[in-house]
Parts: structure tokens; sequence; C-alpha cells
């Protein structure tokens, strides 16, 4: 039994070509309150804080793996958990 296969001709994205550019009737006019409620938006502002304060945990934990794995932190926290667990 042999298999055949059949190729399909894949279609080339067209060349990406630099968009338009926009007459100026088409944008609106800049007013203080259209300024206003375009730059002093703050949705997403706590999203983005999320994102930095994980950011910045990562690169702490990072930094504790890299502290961690001396020998002279690993004796140390060796000695003190067997001097936790000596009964005397």
């Amino acid at each position: 039994m042999s298999v055949v296969r059949r190729l399909v001709p894949v279609r080339r994205a067209a060349a990406s070509r630099p968009p338009a550019a926009l007459p100026e009737s088409a944008l609106p006019p800049l007013t203080t309150s259209h300024a206003r409620a375009t730059f002093l938006d703050e949705r997403g502002a706590a999203t983005a804080e999320y994102a930095i304060a994980t950011m910045a945990a990562v690169a702490f934990a990072g930094l504790l793996v890299v502290i961690m794995r001396s020998d002279e932190v690993r004796g140390i926290l060796t000695d003190l958990v067997r001097r936790a667990l000596t009964v005397q």
C-alpha cells in the first residue's frame, strides 16, 4: 500500500507595505479635554504594577538561588539544621 501525498500550494503573505498616511481631516482635533481623557486614563495601571512586582520577585529569587548555591552558605545552613535537630 503506498501513501500518496498531494502538495498544496502555500499562499505567501503579501509584501509588507507601509501604511498609507491618513489625511489630516481623518484625525480628531486634540482638545484639552480629549488630551486629558487620553493621557490620564489609568486603566491597566494595576496590571503593569503587578507585572513589575513579579519581575522584581523573580530577580530576587534568582539572586537567592545564586547565594544559596555557594559552599559557605550551604555550610552555615547545614550547621544550623544540625544544631536545631540535636537534643541536649
